[in-house]
């Protein structure tokens, strides 16, 4: 660590900036600057920093004006193919020819296969960890979490014939071994490679609060093995294919995933900070075991309701950390995050195509991926952000006892003593019973895509059945109650009464 790192970093100690960490009365969710969160964004993907062509402040500043508190960041152990990786055109993660920039050095030698001359393992090139710092300060200062990822899978011979790691793209005379061993303890002289690059980037971003750290992107991509089936009434062979899979990293992926928990750990047991660590676990759902030994945050991609309630029992944040594969349209990203975080989970990370080199302002409107993206749908996160932020989440937590009965509707609940906030799943209008405890009520719906309300009128329960009528909606509508004459509770800068 830089003296001028370690300076930074003891002065956010002094000043009281502790890392993002556990909120202490509820595990389920986040503490940051003295205040219970969820992190809800529509992110880039995942290059802003390796990328010379793209403007990370003028991102981040989008998320800012968008109302997104969380972005995800590849740390540069993995690159992409330009025009070619998974269908994405203009792809920050896949830089042009000449505008990649990694935490190595480039030798004298040519010959990298994504242009120019290769790598040298042994020198760090200080151009990237300038940007890096930057772009963390740049986060830091609009409120945005940064998951810094430091590995991912390869997924094939495409991709990894551009990984820095690959013998002919690197000057150190690295092992040869197959894309599927290079994120095991069986890579030969990689894993001290591997090793030398988690501890430096764990040193850099030491000084700033707003870093997680995640260990590695969708192990099970790699080295997966089938745990469970989405629809298991499909025919073989489909039915244990992705998208009808859930894939868990097999044994030898969780022991070196554990060993570079363990890098983290043990780098900053003699640094000032202490930071949250991530693990990502499989896509859609499962009943999932406890993270290697030193993460604390289970991370789903695609992920289904179902990921939070059959997780919520581990007292650790799920997240949403990935979406993708439903078409370019708003209704269906908005309606996942909804039904995401009212089932309890802590993060929603939607994968955001329209952010590209050029277009850091998330306007590139041609198609662009396999996924979503654009103003309209930040603008839709924005509410449901402002929505959850509201009430007070260290007290929160799901309910699936209130509502007896929703004609033709899913309802997704978390209730405290004091607040009932719920996602209305489907189209209406809905009828829609409850039973409350004893008291006055008020509330409002509230438009999930233009965050217009409808105020509900006091009303009174007696502890028996209520009926709430709602007003008409198509693809989601939300709902908070409070109870009158509880503690006062803000309400996106109002205090009703």
């Amino acid at each position: 660590m830089t003296v001028a790192l370690l300076a930074a970093a003891v002065l956010a100690a002094q000043n009281g900036i502790e890392p993002i960490h556990l909120d202490p009365s509820n595990h389920h969710y986040f503490s940051y600057r003295g205040r219970t969160i969820v992190l809800v964004t529509s992110s880039e993907h995942y290059g802003a920093v390796i990328n010379a062509d793209f403007d990370g402040t003028k991102y981040l500043e989008t998320l800012q004006k968008d109302g997104l508190n969380e972005t995800r960041l590849f740390g540069g152990s993995y690159v992409e193919v330009p025009g070619e990786s998974f269908g994405i055109r203009r792809n920050t993660l896949a830089p042009a020819p000449g505008k990649l920039i990694l935490p190595w050095a480039r030798s004298q030698e040519p010959g990298y296969a994504g242009g120019g001359n290769r790598f040298d393992l042994d020198r760090w090139d200080d151009r990237y960890f300038q940007r890096l710092r930057d772009y963390l300060r740049a986060a830091e200062e609009r409120g945005i979490i940064v998951e810094l990822t430091l590995f991912s899978s390869q997924y094939g011979d495409a991709q990894w014939n551009m990984s820095v790691f690959n013998a002919p793209n690197n000057v150190n005379h690295t092992d040869p071994v197959s894309w599927k061993n290079v994120n095991t303890l069986d890579n030969g002289n990689l894993l001290a490679y591997q090793e030398r690059y988690t501890r430096k980037l764990v040193r850099e971003a030491n000084a700033f609060p707003n870093v997680i750290f995640e260990i590695q992107n969708e192990p099970w991509s790699d080295r997966g093995q089938l745990a469970d089936v989405i629809n298991p009434y499909l025919a073989l062979p489909g039915r244990n294919l992705y998208p009808n899979s859930v894939d868990l990293a097999d044994a030898q992926s969780l022991a070196w995933q554990e060993r570079v928990a363990g890098w983290i750990t043990d780098e900053e047991s003699r640094l000032p900070n202490r930071h949250l660590i991530a693990q990502n676990f499989c896509n859609f759902r499962f009943a999932v075991g406890e993270p290697v030994r030193g993460a604390s945050v289970l991370n789903f991609h695609y992920a289904y309701p179902e990921a939070a309630t059959l997780n919520y029992g581990i007292d650790k944040p799920l997240t949403y950390d990935e979406t993708g594969f439903l078409g370019q349209t708003d209704a269906g990203y908005r309606r996942q995050a909804w039904n995401f975080l009212l089932s309890g989970g802590a993060v929603f990370d939607a994968l955001d195509y329209s952010f590209s080199p050029g277009h850091e302002d998330g306007s590139d409107t041609e198609p662009n991926g396999p996924g979503g993206g654009g103003a309209t749908l930040r603008k839709q996160l924005g509410i449901l952000h402002r929505f959850v932020d509201s009430v007070p989440l260290a007290e929160m937590k799901p309910d699936a006892t209130t509502v007896v009965h929703a004609e033709g509707v899913q309802i997704r609940m978390l209730s405290s003593a004091r607040v009932h906030i719920a996602y209305v799943d489907g189209n209406g209008p809905a009828r829609i019973r409850l039973r409350l405890g004893v008291g006055d009520y008020l509330g409002f719906w509230e438009d999930t895509e233009t965050g217009a309300r409808t105020v509900i009128p006091e009303f009174r329960s007696r502890g028996d059945e209520s009926v709430l009528e709602t007003p008409a909606f198509r693809q989601g509508l939300a709902l908070l109650l409070f109870r009158k004459g509880a503690a006062r509770l803000t309400v996106q800068g109002e205090n009703p009464r």
